[in-house]
């Protein structure tokens, strides 16, 4: 089972790499295999990946086309060929 963690920044205190690893490496446990990054000023997204699937091209936190949205997902899309229409 995989493990995602997130802090979001409300104040001008600006999210703290630091923190974000901490906080992954609490769960390392739940992903043993892979870990991913995102940090902006006020959000940072992390994931701890067991892999199972999709092993090539599974690494995240993954964004849209231009850089402008970001998620960490754990679960799979069956419908995946429909929605790429």
């Amino acid at each position: 089972m995989c493990g995602i963690v997130g802090i979001l920044s409300l104040g001008p205190k600006a999210v703290l790499p630091e923190e974000l690893r901490e906080m992954s490496m609490a769960i390392e446990h739940r992903g043993p295999d892979e870990d991913g990054f995102y940090l902006g000023t006020d959000v940072g997204l992390g994931m701890r990946r067991l892999s199972i699937i999709d092993l090539k091209t599974g690494r995240q936190p993954i964004a849209n086309e231009d850089g402008t949205i970001r998620v960490v997902f754990n679960g799979e899309i069956y419908n995946y060929k429909q929605l790429r229409r």
